[in-house]
């Protein structure tokens, strides 16, 4: 039989979107005068990934509301933000959870995503990093184009404030059974409230967002920018939340020259911020875990459902998580989640973590811990005691939002499952049952054939539906496609300081 040579990175990056040159100069130009218009310039991926390049900058907009849809908090879409998130610091914000937290001996260390401007959720970052090289390459024209951005909620909040602080239209899609509180933001956001499109169903429904997508697309004004298949979405998090992850660790190896990282935990969401895995394991040697939701286990056993935990979308296999790459997956419970998230909240739940020997500095992080967060934080005991870690070995994870973002969702399950008030008996029952007496159930360790399979899965959305050929999508099995897309990253960045000097030159 006669083979076809598998497409390069740059021809697949090519065939979605990801340019690396300028396809239209007059687009660009348009682009150019329009930011200049703006007074905005725009950071490069090595300006997010190390902020001491901008130190002088950071000073001129120190006095600048991080919650502003101003442009210079473009230069704060990064891990390095204080808690005031107004003023940089030297290693981006975490903590390092207790054993009496996580009944484990292996310390979880968790880096905290509500330090992100305007959104307090990381997923700004990846918004930022899907729009950059379509202004750069003269693809977007934020004077005509309308971005629409398709998400369970943190990506379309973050694609929307880039949009506003841009000048141009943004368009969030996103299930119309998330939290309030993300619908609220929206509404104080969006330039037009036709520009939030809620779609039937819950966190589980993906392609329903798809569906939705594929009409607007045919309007030539909008470009989608789907963060399911973006791979500027896994560049952005390999390079920008894996150099974060790693300043992290090497901090706590100077103080404790024992410690080794030796798993990297996230939920599946995108699968952006699994990219920040093939940094590590390529510095450090860790193993990858994706995180899916027990109620909806399409990883691990090909299945389907509906669940709450609010922030990772399911019922397929991301195109731009490198399945291959992928070392464990581990479903966690949304009835662990929406626990955690009472007793992390509640006075009755945090003098029971408190009599139980919780430190002060954690119990004063855990509002930084939204839904999701507590996901990861069950998944990362749940990886230690599967693989039998021990108290020098590194379980990295993050917090990608904030309880802040749940306050509804608390109140509902408080009424539902505590009969509207949290004592410290019922406290210690969740505590004991999610954490310190949770077994490493329903968590795998992939072989060859496990991860072939959970690739192959992602055929039937993105061949099937999506209509990416089959050598794109086969191209990515191969882990030199993944070495070959970083190429993209210096090359974007070469032409966004030209376009940042071009807006300069003409002022």
């Amino acid at each position: 039989m006669h083979e076809t040579a598998a497409p390069s990175a740059r021809s697949v990056a090519a065939h979605l979107g990801l340019q690396d040159t300028v396809i239209d100069p007059d687009v660009q130009a348009k682009a150019v005068a329009w930011l200049r218009e703006h007074a905005i310039s725009l950071p490069t991926f090595a300006e997010l990934t190390d902020p001491q390049k901008v130190e002088a900058r950071a000073r001129e907009y120190a006095a600048v509301d991080p919650d502003a849809a101003d442009p210079a908090n473009l230069f704060r879409v990064h891990w390095f933000n204080g808690p005031d998130r107004r003023n940089p610091v030297a290693v981006p914000e975490h903590v390092v959870l207790d054993p009496a937290f996580t009944g484990v001996d292996a310390p979880i260390v968790v880096l905290l995503g509500d330090r992100f401007p305007m959104i307090g959720a990381h997923k700004v970052l990846a918004a930022y990093a899907c729009l950059a090289p379509r202004l750069v390459t003269g693809t977007f024209d934020p004077g005509y184009h309308r971005a629409v951005w398709p998400s369970t909620g943190n990506y379309a909040r973050g694609g929307v404030a880039i949009s506003r602080i841009m000048g141009c239209r943004g368009v969030a899609v996103l299930p119309e059974g998330m939290s309030r509180e993300r619908f609220d933001w929206l509404s104080r956001w969006v330039a037009d409230p036709d520009d939030i499109i809620a779609t039937p169903g819950s966190e589980s429904n993906v392609k329903e967002i798809y569906d939705a997508c594929a009409e607007l697309a045919e309007d030539p004004r909008n470009v989608v920018l789907n963060q399911f298949c973006e791979f500027a979405n896994h560049l952005a998090h390999f390079q920008v939340t894996g150099t974060a992850f790693g300043r992290v660790v090497d901090t706590l190896i100077a103080e404790n020259p024992t410690m080794r990282p030796a798993a990297f935990v996230a939920a599946s969401g995108s699968a952006g911020t699994l990219g920040a895995g093939d940094w590590l394991k390529e510095r450090y040697g860790t193993r990858t875990v994706a995180v899916e939701a027990l109620e909806c286990p399409t990883m691990l056993y090909n299945g389907y459902g509906e669940h709450n935990i609010q922030g990772i979308g399911d019922k397929h296999i991301p195109l731009i998580h490198n399945v291959t790459n992928t070392d464990v997956v581990v479903a966690v419970s949304d009835q662990a989640t929406d626990e955690l998230g009472v007793v992390c909240n509640a006075d009755a739940g945090r003098r029971h973590l408190a009599a139980r020997g919780v430190s002060p500095a954690l119990l004063e992080a855990l509002p930084s811990f939204g839904l999701s967060s507590h996901c990861n934080v069950v998944a990362a005991v749940k990886t230690a005691r599967k693989l039998a870690l021990g108290p020098d070995d590194l379980v990295l994870t993050v917090a990608t939002d904030s309880a802040g973002l749940y306050l509804s969702e608390r109140a509902r399950v408080l009424a539902k499952r505590f009969g509207g008030e949290l004592d410290e008996r019922e406290a210690e029952a969740v505590h004991n049952q999610h954490l310190l007496d949770a077994e490493p159930d329903h968590v795998l360790v992939l072989g060859e054939d496990d991860r072939n399979r959970i690739f192959n899965l992602g055929y039937f959305t993105w061949v099937e539906q999506q209509g990416v050929p089959l050598p794109v999508f086969e191209s990515r099995r191969d882990q030199s496609f993944w070495r070959e897309l970083r190429d993209l990253l210096p090359t974007w960045d070469g032409l966004i300081a030209d376009v940042n000097q071009r807006i300069v030159a003409s002022s």
